[in-house]
């Protein structure tokens, strides 16, 4: 994986605002496709995502990235639950996962 799509990464996810939540999937088709478009390749997918982040430390709010369910990463559960609810996220009735349907973002292009 290269440098530019781990920033295009980092960036797309540093920009998510408190309360709110992107899946792995999206921002991989975001950044995709602003790479894709700028650049003429695509490079990666959810897996991709996820890699970059766990390398990136804490410097991205990372808990704001969940999976197609809206479950935080197993490993960081209840440390990504913690934020979430301190930032007023939409969970599921059971606490458990964020509710996409209200907490979803996408950027503005």
């Amino acid at each position: 994986m290269d440098d530019d799509y781990a920033e295009a990464v980092l960036d797309l996810v540093a920009q998510i605002p408190s309360g709110r939540a992107m899946t792995y999937g999206l921002i991989a088709e975001i950044v995709g496709d602003r790479l894709e478009a700028t650049e003429g390749k695509r490079r990666g997918g959810p897996r991709q995502v996820g890699t970059v982040l766990a390398r990136a430390g804490v410097d991205v709010p990372w808990w704001r990235v969940v999976n197609t369910v809206g479950r935080p990463p197993e490993h960081h559960l209840q440390r990504a639950l913690e934020q979430l609810r301190a930032e007023r996220t939409p969970l599921t009735s059971d606490g458990t996962r964020v509710a996409l349907r209200t907490a979803i973002w996408f950027p503005d292009e």
